[in-house]
């Protein structure tokens, strides 16, 4: 089975350009997940029948939002994070951003999840290391207890040194603070593979680019893009790529192909 993810920085944008159609012509997934859609269903002219869309739209108009094309039915679908805390900040409400849609398969629960930014002067910060990250990671948790998880999406931090080109000058950048890698840090501790980083635990790659600076020409970029899935599939898990040849987007597509 081969999945996909990709932050398309605007499904509609990706359209126009006949970026996906021709990235789905070329790689045929089983399933693509797509972070920050900026559109509700109906507002993007998608043509691909093959595949069942599955939407969670941001209520806020051309922001946020996930969703997966599917070739294989899913048992079960889940928006947004089951909690009654209060998320919001100055910026809104993250649970109202579309940020996490689930699709429950035969063998897996799947996960897209487009993690909150913590912005440029770090104020949305605290609401992620304090707030979203561990809420997140114990809806994981919760899931796992059912059936192994598969999750994938944009999780705005590179979690190593190897994972960002400029490291010591960006520590206390968003994406690469202390907090956000400890957000990550606890993925992993908790039990879930980081795929990429497993299979290919020297490589340099990045999945995300500033516009600024020439900087994807140049590859100065970030791994800010993942697969985690549990530790019980990690004999299943037979490959992890990264495809920044793939352009449309400041962010790359990556992939898995799971054995299931």
């Amino acid at each position: 089975m081969k999945i996909y993810s990709w932050n398309v920085n605007g499904l509609r944008a990706v359209l126009r350009k006949g970026a996906l159609q021709s990235f789905i012509n070329k790689y045929d997934p089983d399933i693509l997940c797509l972070q920050e859609t900026k559109a509700k269903q109906g507002q993007a002219e998608v043509d691909l029948p093959e595949y069942e869309e599955l939407w969670n739209s941001a209520e806020r108009p051309g922001y946020a939002g996930t969703a997966i094309f599917t070739k294989i039915k899913p048992l079960s679908v889940r928006n947004n994070l089951p909690t009654t805390k209060v998320f919001a900040d100055s910026f809104g409400d993250p649970l109202t951003e579309g940020r996490v849609l689930t699709a429950e398969f035969e063998k897996f629960f799947l996960v897209n999840v487009y993690t909150p930014n913590s912005k440029n002067q770090l104020e949305r910060l605290k609401l992620r290391a304090e707030k979203w990250d561990p809420e997140f990671l114990k809806y994981l948790k919760g899931l796992e207890k059912e059936k192994p998880v598969v999750v994938c999406g944009d999780f705005n931090a590179a979690h190593e040194e190897i994972d960002i080109a400029r490291p010591r000058t960006n520590h206390h950048s968003a994406g690469f603070t202390d907090e956000e890698r400890q957000g990550i840090t606890n993925i992993v501790e908790s039990g879930l593979i980081d795929s990429f980083r497993t299979l290919n635990p020297d490589a340099v790659r990045y999945t995300w680019w500033s516009h600024w600076g020439n900087a994807r020409a140049n590859n100065v970029g970030w791994r800010i893009d993942y697969f985690f899935v549990s530790k019980s599939l990690k004999p299943n898990l037979k490959s992890a790529e990264i495809y920044e040849d793939v352009e449309g987007s400041d962010h790359c597509p990556v992939s898995i192909d799971l054995e299931v």
